[in-house]
């Protein structure tokens, strides 16, 4: 679809309005949305209904598909591209979800979720909800596969997503490529914040600084200040600034805003 038809499309999406059960969801289910408010909460509201009707939710396994999981897989996916905009996720057409944990036929080890080639995510239900249930450990399945679908808008799963301006991609490599090796060599600075699964490749490292940036925000910014300043940068917000701001209250997520 051209980019003129899309906005057109999305446009009349916007107008209707959120089901009400959407919202009671978001706040039940949804750890870091009670705290997205005022501007932001109406322009997160208005990406995520249009990017549930515009995508294509599949249930596999037996898996079946609830508003429930339409919205928390939704607002996972909405939260990265906040300060973005939607057309980042235009290559993604569906969202496949299981019900368990699961494995290709010709492979052993499990499987949490992918983001393949040719515009589809795969997720395991139980483990975005592990993955919300705790916050603060960097490890975010549904952040991780669409970080993986946001560095495929360019064409490529290379760790560099499609960045706002020419003159960003230079300090980009050079901050990504020092993390990325000092997590290889067993840094402990990088290991610290960063999940050892980020040095299996520039890609899987852009994923795993994703997750750490809207999970441990402020262990990042204290302890690995230019790549938290980078990533800044490409996602705006400041989810620090909000995880100090909530410390002091009984659920201390990391937000954005």
């Amino acid at each position: 679809m051209s980019g003129f038809l899309n906005k057109l499309k999305r446009k009349r999406l916007a107008r209707r309005p959120i089901p009400e059960k959407w919202l009671t969801i978001l706040e039940e289910s949804v750890p870091f949305y009670p705290r997205i408010s005022g501007e932001m909460r109406r322009r997160f509201l208005e990406t995520l209904k249009i990017f549930i009707w515009e995508k294509y939710f599949i249930g596999a396994g037996g898996m079946v598909i609830t508003d429930e999981v339409r919205v928390v897989i939704a607002a996972c996916a909405v939260r990265l591209v906040l300060h973005l905009d939607l057309s980042y996720y235009d290559r993604l057409s569906e969202i496949v979800v299981y019900p368990y944990v699961y494995r290709h036929l010709d492979e052993e080890v499990a499987i949490l979720g992918e983001a393949r080639n040719w515009g589809t995510v795969v997720l395991s239900w139980p483990a975005v909800l592990q993955g919300l249930a705790s916050p603060k450990n960097g490890h975010e399945t549904a952040t991780h596969e669409f970080a993986h679908v946001l560095d495929r808008a360019d064409g490529v799963f290379d760790g560099t997503p499609k960045l706002r301006a020419r003159a960003d991609y230079r300090p980009w490599a050079e901050i990504m490529s020092r993390h990325y090796l000092g997590l290889q060599k067993g840094d402990p600075i990088d290991g610290r914040v960063l999940r050892q699964y980020g040095a299996t490749n520039e890609a899987e490292f852009f994923a795993v600084a994703t997750e750490s940036y809207f999970e441990r925000p402020q262990l990042m910014k204290e302890l690995i200040p230019d790549l938290y300043a980078e990533l800044q940068a490409f996602y705006g917000g400041d989810p620090a600034l909000q995880e100090s701001r909530y410390s002091g209250s009984a659920s201390s997520d990391s937000q954005y805003v």
